[in-house]
């Protein structure tokens, strides 16, 4: 199935059902009060994350989603049956805006969680609601109200410890790959080349951590170019970033540049994923002409203050030392969060 990250529907809660008129009828009571029932009310449109569900996909085929209306009442004051709640199933991580205001709505990011983007119409009073001491025989009902209405946007924003980032071309692609031959337990779920994939990492019972390759960014990505703005948002929900630089490409490339380009980009998209704390990966060293500048590269951006791990995402060198400190920052950043939740 296609990865498709962006939806617009139209939601509508139920219509209300109609009160009733109505009046006693019994065989000593001829002319018995009032007992036209209340209509029940319309069913309401929910939006519910569902970790079965990886794309939007479906929701090109079908964009109109409505709740049941409720039923009329009924004599012998009956109350109208409630109309059936709609539920919508999402992938999670999905935000949910209103289209008119662009209001966000609600951003589901657990299992299950959901929100009523469509609240059904209240159901019409019956007579017998209407009776009072002077009028006793009213002739009069109310009609349901009509369903809330409204267009949404809908927005995967994938969930993952680590984003890798980079520009293209520069082996991440080869990352993911060479890290699933090495552990048989991480699964990777690619979709195509051109959309963002997740990779989930289980080193051992103690060790997971879910890993979000994010396609290649150039620069003026932040205006939309290449994929742009596409795939950045997939950057904000990550704890840290991966950085891979090509360390054998060719002048004018230099790694450095490489470097400030993606990172420029991050912040003119947004501050605060310019922010987020990055470990630098120099891939290819397998390759003579990276070899020859491995020492001087590393030295350059130990004046930046940042983490350099040199890799071959060919031949896995330097990857189990990588993959170690990997797992450690995602530990502290759990054991983090989880003391967090107790202040």
């Amino acid at each position: 199935m296609k990865f498709v990250d962006k939806a617009r529907i139209f939601v509508k809660g139920g219509k209300g059902g109609d009160g009733c008129i109505s009046f006693l009828r019994e065989r000593f009571r001829p002319r018995g009060g009032p007992d036209g029932g209340n209509g029940g009310d319309g069913g309401n449109v929910l939006i519910r994350a569902d970790k079965q569900k990886e794309t939007l996909y479906d929701f090109k085929f079908k964009q109109h989603f409505k709740a049941k209306n409720g039923q009329p009442g009924k004599g012998k004051n009956q109350t109208g049956k409630k109309g059936e709640d709609l539920v919508i199933h999402v992938p999670v991580g999905t935000v949910v805006t209103d289209n008119a205001t662009g209001d966000i709505l609600a951003d589901l990011i657990f299992h299950s969680q959901e929100i009523v983007v469509a609240k059904g119409g209240r159901g019409g009073r019956g007579n017998a609601s209407f009776a009072t001491s002077v009028r006793k025989a009213p002739r009069i009902k109310e009609t349901g109200k009509p369903g809330e209405e409204r267009w949404l946007n809908l927005e995967i924003k994938l969930i993952a410890d680590i984003g890798i980032i980079g520009l293209p071309n520069v082996g991440k692609s080869t990352f993911i790959s060479r890290i699933s031959s090495a552990h048989p337990k991480i699964g990777d779920y690619p979709f195509t080349t051109l959309t963002p994939s997740l990779g989930v990492a289980n080193l051992d019972d103690d060790n997971i951590f879910v890993i979000a390759d994010i396609p290649g960014i150039v620069k003026d990505a932040h205006k939309g170019k290449g994929l742009g703005l596409n795939f950045l948002r997939h950057i904000e929900r990550t704890s840290f970033l991966l950085h891979i630089i090509d360390l054998a490409a060719p002048p004018p490339r230099d790694p450095i540049s490489d470097f400030n380009i993606i990172n420029q980009e991050l912040s003119n998209y947004k501050k605060e994923v310019g922010l987020k704390p990055q470990i630098v990966v120099l891939n290819k060293i397998d390759l003579p002409y990276a070899k020859q500048r491995l020492k001087d590269v590393k030295e350059r951006f130990k004046g930046i203050d940042i983490d350099v791990f040199p890799i071959s995402a060919i031949t896995g060198e330097g990857i189990p030392l990588l993959l170690k400190e990997l797992t450690n920052r995602i530990s502290s950043f759990k054991l983090k969060k989880r003391n967090e939740s107790f202040i």
